[in-house]
């Protein structure tokens, strides 16, 4: 039997109203994205210090549908590395009711690839293919959640000037 290979996929958005120092602060609040990701109404720490390796945070929502016919989908992921002059994470699902199987990602704050300067913000993701997915429905998803994150964390650096 021929193993499949892992889907991978890169997904970014650029930051059109804040630079990379006001919007890292958002993204290494690892127990807190529920503050920003839509669909997205609960995530807490369950174990160790928030934005320490190792620490654990229970997500739940409606992003993505779950496999066991559940009104919500739910998952325990695990903060695997974070560095702050890189600006970036990567956890992965220790658990979860949504089909993941092996997953790990990454979040970034890059400089941005055009000519005029600026920032981007990547998210990159790698997951044992899905039984009824396609990866090419799975990425848009990742597309708006990204490009909605970034404009709540835009709009909250904006409030805060």
């Amino acid at each position: 039997m021929e193993q499949q290979t892992k889907w991978k996929a890169t997904v970014s958005t650029r930051l059109e109203n804040a630079n990379a120092d006001q919007i890292w602060p958002f993204v290494k609040d690892f127990f807190g994205l529920h503050k920003w990701f839509p669909g997205l109404p609960t995530c807490y720490g369950i174990h160790g210090s928030n934005g320490e390796p190792g620490c654990v945070r229970y997500c739940s929502g409606f992003s993505l549908p779950s496999v066991d016919g559940a009104a919500v989908s739910w998952s325990t992921e695990r903060l695997i590395e974070i560095d702050h002059d890189e600006r970036s994470l990567s956890y992965e699902i220790v658990d979860c009711n949504t089909g993941f199987m092996s997953y790990i990602a990454s979040m970034k704050i890059v400089p941005a690839v055009d000519s005029g300067g600026g920032w981007s913000m990547e998210w990159w993701f790698e997951v044992e293919p899905m039984v009824g997915w396609r990866l090419e429905d799975l990425v848009p998803k990742y597309v708006s959640g990204l490009q909605l994150m970034v404009k709540k964390m835009e709009a909250a650096v904006s409030d805060s000037s």
